[in-house]
């Protein structure tokens, strides 16, 4: 008769199976993570990111801005606000420090900052539309259902804007018009990852 294994025991020996970790391996586990915390750091503070990267070695140094990387690139985002605008411009200029292709990187960032100001511009002027459009329409809606509970006397002003029907209806439409920016976006930064 087979004998029964602990979950312990299964998974001991599927890890004396795997075998030590390559070279490249340790130095992944220990710089990626290296490489986030100095982007965050970057991000916060003042500092210079290449001198900070140019102190380690150079086996280390591509774990180091692939994690650094993927943290600025987490941190482009759509500019709905002057920090948001802020956090670009550091986040695009910490890229750029990563990257030896700076002429790749600049024609990466023109499309994006084409983007942004698409966005403020014609993306803010749709979203105002598309507000305004909504509101008409629940306040029509809303007056609708005063007059059919209480009839023809009612003649009701009622703030739709802080219905929580409304208010949840906005952020699905707002996230819908902002998909087609962060779509295209998202290709940007894909583009990006590649450049060396």
């Amino acid at each position: 008769m087979d004998e029964i294994k602990s979950a312990l025991e299964i998974a001991m020996e599927k890890v004396a199976k795997l075998g030590e970790p390559t070279e490249e391996e340790r130095l992944r586990w220990k710089y990626l993570p290296e490489g986030e915390k100095l982007a965050v750091k970057y991000l916060k503070e003042s500092f210079n990111l290449a001198a900070e990267l140019g102190k380690y070695d150079s086996k280390a140094l591509k774990y180091l801005k692939q994690g650094a990387l993927e943290v600025l690139l987490n941190h482009l985002n759509l500019p709905k606000d002057e920090v948001t605008k802020k956090n670009n411009r550091r986040a695009m200029d910490g890229i750029k420090e990563l990257k030896d292709d700076k002429v790749a990187v600049e024609n990466v960032y023109s499309r994006i900052r084409h983007i942004f100001s698409h966005y403020l511009e014609q993306g803010a002027q749709q979203r105002k539309q598309a507000y305004e459009q909504l509101k008409a329409e629940f306040e029509a809606q809303l007056q609708q259902a005063v007059q059919q509970q209480l009839g023809g006397l009612a003649s009701l002003k009622v703030s739709v804007e802080k219905h929580p029907q409304f208010q949840e209806e906005w952020r699905r439409l707002s996230s819908q018009l902002d998909s087609q920016y962060l779509q295209l976006l998202g290709e940007y930064k894909q583009e990006l990852r590649s450049i060396p």
